[in-house]
């Protein structure tokens, strides 16, 4: 009886030691030097500034991913079953202003007053004042598919630039934008880009390639640089528009987090979210491609996840980190990103929240 249940143990062994070794998965991930992690110190030292936060109601939707103010101080936010929500930040009472079809994910407003979104399901949308969706652009003028649009940002001449995330990774494909990503991530090889759209000509190009999920972007003040988060290498970069093809400057190095949304704030400065604290586990995998696939075949349960720990980072064009808003305890977490309105108030954007947060002045 013993030598029988030895031999099925270790026929079990056999078969979970093959399936954790050659188990196809998507992911075929490269190795990389992931930057030392200092940690919440220094610029990012600890704080429980996101504590007072309050709440804009989203009526049951969830996942206010990025917002951004309108001309007539409404909120809009996108969430994840495809809506843009209208919320009034003064008397807390929200509005359905279009439906995507999609997952809409950056947003901002024309020079024309048009809203734009970028979709990670459909790509680059422009939503007119009654709700109507038209699709700006689902592929580039070279025929690659756009297949996680992401974040965007416009330029005074009606330009759009934006992020792409992973060429290889689509929401659509993997059921959702966070299962997507992290795919991306632990593959880590280089699959994100940023494009530029044209209105004149109606041609979408590819202004930088190479990126390990390229997030935000947002164009700085003067409209000659774009600040870009890179996710997969925890750091802010800054490209220089007169210089297409030229490699950036990294002004933000070795975030303690995932950093995702970039917008333009007050003042020419940047707010920057970071969705979770970087994991351990990972990092020192970094440079361990074979056991990053080992980890994509782990169950759900036994995989590392995002920590709850909310984050805001406020920046200038230079990379000077000029404050961080903090909520150590994770009670408004998976923090994308922030926008400052016109009374001095912080609206956070959050991945999952079921609930949009706001920093009252």
């Amino acid at each position: 009886m013993m030598r029988a249940t030895g031999k099925v143990l270790v026929f079990g062994f056999l078969l979970l030691a093959g399936y954790m070794s050659f188990w196809p998965v998507p992911v075929e991930p490269v190795a990389w030097d992931a930057p030392i992690d200092k940690g919440f110190t220094g610029d990012n030292a600890l704080n429980d500034r996101l504590a007072g936060l309050e709440f804009l109601d989203l009526g049951g939707e969830s996942g206010p991913e990025d917002a951004v103010l309108g001309s007539d101080g409404m909120v809009y936010a996108a969430v994840h079953d495809g809506k843009i929500l209208r919320i009034d930040p003064v008397n807390n009472t929200h509005s359905v202003f279009a439906e995507t079809g999609g997952r809409p994910l950056g947003l901002e407003f024309g020079q024309d007053g048009v809203l734009y979104a970028a979709d990670a399901n459909r790509g680059l949308l422009e939503i007119d004042a009654t709700g109507k969706v038209t699709v700006l652009a689902d592929k580039t003028s070279d025929g690659s598919p756009i297949l996680y649009a992401d974040d965007l940002d416009i330029a005074d001449d009606g330009s759009i630039y934006f992020s792409d995330a992973s060429t290889r990774f689509s929401a659509a494909q993997f059921g959702n934008t966070l299962t997507a990503s992290i795919l991306d991530l632990v593959e880590h090889s280089g699959n994100g880009r940023i494009l530029k759209y044209d209105p004149v000509n109606n041609q979408t190009t590819v202004f930088a390639s190479g990126l390990n999920f390229a997030n935000g972007v947002a164009l700085t003040s003067d409209g000659m640089g774009l600040i870009v988060a890179e996710t997969g290498g925890y750091r802010i970069l800054r490209y220089e528009l007169a210089k297409a093809g030229k490699e950036p400057v990294e002004i933000i190095s070795s975030l303690p987090g995932f950093p995702d949304n970039v917008n333009r704030g007050k003042d020419g400065t940047f707010l920057a979210g970071l969705t979770s604290p970087r994991n351990a586990i990972v990092d020192r995998l970094s440079d361990k491609p074979f056991l990053r696939t080992m980890l994509v075949r782990l169950p759900d349960f036994l995989k590392p996840g995002p920590t709850r720990h909310g984050f805001i980072l406020r920046f200038d064009a230079n990379g000077n980190v000029l404050e961080t808003l903090q909520d150590p305890a994770g009670d408004y977490a998976l923090t994308t990103g922030a926008i400052d309105l016109a009374d001095g108030s912080v609206v956070i954007t959050s991945l999952s929240e079921p609930r949009l947060g706001i920093l009252r002045k």
